[in-house]
This record gives C-alpha cells, structure tokens and sequence, in this order.
C-alpha cells in the first residue's frame, strides 16, 4: 500500500497543499514549527480518523479559517492498495452554534461514495512513531487501550463499531447505574445493557487477547535483536474482567508469568463476563459506574521481567517502543496483506547511532515511508542520496533537494 497524491485544503497551517507522493522513502526536512509534522498527522488521519496530537478535531482545522461562521477543512488521499486505486477523502466541517459555540462533524468519502467510519477504518492503512510515544509505556492504561485500540481498528474489520456499540451501551448503562444509586429503583433494569455490554465487549476483549499475544511474538523477536539478546521483551494484557481470573483460593499469578488465553471462545467470555456482573452489580449500584470491563483492561510492557512503565530507563523505554511499532508494521501486514505506510517524526534524534542504523535498514522491507528531520546529518549521505528530500518551509513544500 502506498499514497500516490496528498490534497490539504485549511489543515493546520496548511491553507493548500497539492503534491504528488513517490513509491519511495520521502524525508521531508526544515526547521521547526514549519509544517513537517503536520503532513505525517494530515496522512495518519486518514488512516485512523484521529490525531496523534490532539483529542480535538476542531484544532486541525486552519485557524484563520476557523474564525469564519462555516469553515471546511478538508484533506484528500489518492493511494494503491493492492492492484487498486482509490481516493479517500475526509470534510471537517466547523460550524457555529448558539452565539459563540461551534461543532465539528466528519464527512468521510472513499472513491467518491459517503461511508460511515466504521466502514472505511482500515481501508488506508499506517503507523506513526514520534517521540511523545513514550506515553504508551510511561504513560497511564489510557494510552496503552488507546494504542492497542487504534492498531485493532485498522487491522481488524468491525473492531471499530464494535467499540463504537460498546462505548455507547456502556454510556447507558453507567446512567442507570448513577439514577439506581441515587434514587433507588429496579435493578432489573440493568439486565438489557448487561446484554449488550458482554455481547460487544466479549468480542473486544477476545481480539485484544489475540493481538497482544501475535505483536507479542513480533517484538519480542525485533526486541532480541536491538538489545543484542541482552533483554526479553513480554506485553502482559491485564482484561479488567479476566476470563481466566483464579477462582476463591487461588493465588494469582505473577506479573511475569505468561498468560494463555487463547484458547477461549468468544461466547465463553461473554457469558462469564455477564456472570461477572451480576456478582458485582451490588457495588457498581453503590459506585454508579461500570467497573468491569475492556474500558479498564491494561497492558504492561516488560524487560527481564522488569516492568518499564514503573522502572524503565529512557533508554529501556526507547527501544521497547521502537520494538513494539516495527513489530505493529509487520502485525498489520500480516492481518491485512498490505504494508502500512510508515511515518517517522524526528525519531532518529532520540537514538543512538545503532539503533539508528538498525531502524534505517527496516525501512528496506516497506513500501512507503515519510520521515521529518530538522537535521539530514543524521541520516547516512547513502541514505539521502535514495531518498526523496523535501524542504517545509512556513506551510510550504518545495521538491528542490537540498542537502
């Protein structure tokens, strides 16, 4: 898979933007603050329908264009996805409300046609990898359901509206949960949406059991390999509600102990996962809100048995990122027959001159990848010399090579 024309209009400080991509690696090069992470969140968009860095889609939409009663941003991505050709395009629409407030709503068109997301997630596919990533490892559960569920839903078909169906059931639910725990009533009630929390969950929770364990495999193996087998790399999925949980008298195992699961069937999960409700339903009517469930599942990432959310170095922490995004490369390869496009922002500073050297060999096996640098000196002149260089310049990009 790889993009062939990249379209802006009113993205960030992108007033207009209108280029051909090449089937190659493109280092897009300049100082800071000019633009260059701006393409990779404008191409990364249009694979995941949300930014790498903001939770609000309003902020990508040009300022000055923003200040107007109706505004449009509007990106557009033309890309070959195995012998097909297709044009992928995303309307942000900024509109007022009231006196003073706005709303945002998405237009999603793919090879002309309206789609709803969950339709579309996963038909563009790529990676991004920029130092703030660390947050995936030092950062709290959030980060790390956020990571597994982006990837998910770009691999897995109907991962998206299943999380969708779930996210919005359980919303219901922990409305009832707060009116029950306020003013009293039948808790009968909560029968229907612990049906339809188990239904929608069971099947998320069953595909998180199942990529933790295939990425698993991947970055353990890439893991051995940078660290020179000095170090073992283990993600441990924690599901809030475990399908394998010991029963009363049990020990429970270790951090470090591996943990299969794959042997458990959809509807095993979800009807232990509805048992597991009615025995807490008590306490979550006293709370007013669902404990149990993937909206609390965690993952941790361990070397050696070490837990680097908690005792990582930053050395540690930044090879078993770069560890866990190749292997997610290879994972989404594997799960959807295509090569994500690979984005990299200013990543090679953070590394030393081998792991730099081992990332630059990876980017061999893909097809596509764009990097941002403010300093080609850190790339080999042989590397350079293959790539397509591109200077960003105050929301501008000139083809000339520079170097």
């Amino acid at each position: 898979m790889y993009l062939t024309h990249l379209s802006l209009t009113n993205f960030r400080s992108f007033a207009r933007l209108d280029m051909d991509i090449p089937r190659r690696v493109i280092l897009l090069t300049g100082n800071n603050a000019q633009g260059k992470t701006s393409v990779l969140e404008a191409i990364y968009f249009l694979a995941a329908f949300t930014s790498f860095q903001t939770h609000s889609d309003r902020q990508l939409v040009n300022f000055i264009e923003a200040r107007k009663e109706l505004a449009v941003g509007r990106l557009v991505a033309e890309y070959t996805r195995g012998p097909t050709k297709h044009r992928l395009e995303v309307r942000l629409v900024l509109e007022a409300v009231g006196a003073t407030g706005q709303r945002l709503r998405k237009e999603i068109l793919l090879d002309g046609v309206k789609r709803q997301l969950a339709e579309v997630i996963g038909h563009f596919n790529a990676v991004i990898f920029v130092t703030q990533m660390t947050q995936i490892i030092e950062g709290g559960p959030d980060h790390r359901r956020r990571y597994l569920n982006l990837a998910l839903a770009q691999s897995v078909p109907g991962y998206a509206r299943q999380l969708s169906e779930y996210g919005e059931a359980l919303t219901q639910r922990n409305a009832l949960l707060k009116l029950l725990a306020d003013r009293g009533g039948d808790a009968s009630q909560l029968d229907f949406w612990d049906n339809s929390i188990t239904c929608t969950g069971a099947a998320i929770i069953l595909r998180r059991i199942q990529a933790v364990q295939e990425i698993e495999k991947l970055a353990a193996r890439i893991h051995m390999e940078l660290t020179h087998e000095a170090e073992v790399l283990r993600l441990h999925y924690q599901p809030a509600y475990d399908p394998l949980k010991p029963q009363d008298g049990q020990m429970a195992m270790a951090l470090t102990t591996p943990v299969m699961r794959n042997g458990l069937s959809e509807d095993e999960i979800r009807q232990g996962f509805l048992y597991a409700l009615q025995q807490t339903r008590n306490d979550e009517i006293r709370k007013g809100v669902t404990v149990l469930g993937p909206h609390r599942d965690e993952m941790r990432l361990l070397a050696n048995g070490i837990d680097l959310s908690d005792y990582g170095s930053r050395g540690q922490v930044r090879t078993a990122l770069l560890a866990l995004k190749l292997a997610e490369i290879e994972w989404m390869k594997t799960r959807t027959g295509q090569w994500p496009v690979l984005l990299l922002d200013e990543v090679l500073i953070e590394l030393d001159r081998q792991r730099r050297l081992d990332l630059l060999r990876y980017l061999e096996k893909i097809e596509q990848a764009v990097l941002t640098t403010t300093d080609l000196k850190l790339f080999a002149p042989e590397f350079v010399e293959k790539a397509e260089v591109w200077q960003v310049e105050s929301g501008k990009i000139s083809k000339e090579r520079d170097i």
